[in-house]
């Protein structure tokens, strides 16, 4: 197995690490690591499955914003990017506010969460200027139990979450939110 180190330093291969991260899939059969670029943003992202997008419009910081969402499933996990233009900068802190607590309240949780340190984990993203790690357990619609690992972060007036809902391993989520950047 290779580490998600490893991963990383392929990335910054440029043509080469692509060629040598198809060589390394055969380590990770489960999780088919890829790089994605989402049009309109300047983020990088590694996801372990193909994608599916889609857009729609919610009410974050008091206006209906559009959102635009990647996600996929792999090794019973589900894997979720997601972006939106916040008015401007100024408003970034109060939209990611807003959407912690949809976000919560979408798994059932009390959005009140989103401010206790019990439920923060300590995110990082290489270019944001805003990063929030939240993890909660809840319910999904079917009633099931769900567990979330999720990162909030901004670069300006952009706003992202990054998402793995699920009982992820270190060695998963290190790898999707350490590939997660805003170069």
């Amino acid at each position: 197995m290779h580490s998600p180190a490893s991963l990383h330093a392929v990335r910054r291969l440029g043509p080469i690490g692509v060629l040598m991260a198809v060589a390394l899939t055969a380590c990770y059969p489960t999780f088919n690591w890829r790089e994605l670029r989402p049009e309109g943003t300047p983020l990088q992202a590694l996801l372990p499955c193909k994608p599916e997008t889609a857009e729609r419009s919610v009410p974050l910081g008091g206006a209906p914003t559009v959102l635009h969402m990647h996600s996929c499933k792999a090794g019973g996990l589900t894997f979720a990017l997601a972006w939106a233009n916040a008015p401007d900068a100024t408003a970034a802190p109060a939209t990611l506010s807003d959407w912690q607590r949809a976000s919560l309240a979408a798994i059932r949780v009390d959005p009140v969460l989103h401010t206790d340190p019990a439920h923060r984990w300590s995110a990082t993203v290489a270019g944001a200027t805003l990063v929030q790690g939240i993890t909660a357990q809840g319910t999904d619609p079917q009633g099931q139990v769900v567990q979330a690992r999720t990162v909030y972060f901004a670069r300006d007036a952009q706003v992202f979450q990054a998402a793995i809902y699920g009982p992820a391993s270190d060695e998963v989520s290190a790898t999707f939110f350490g590939g997660l950047k805003l170069p």
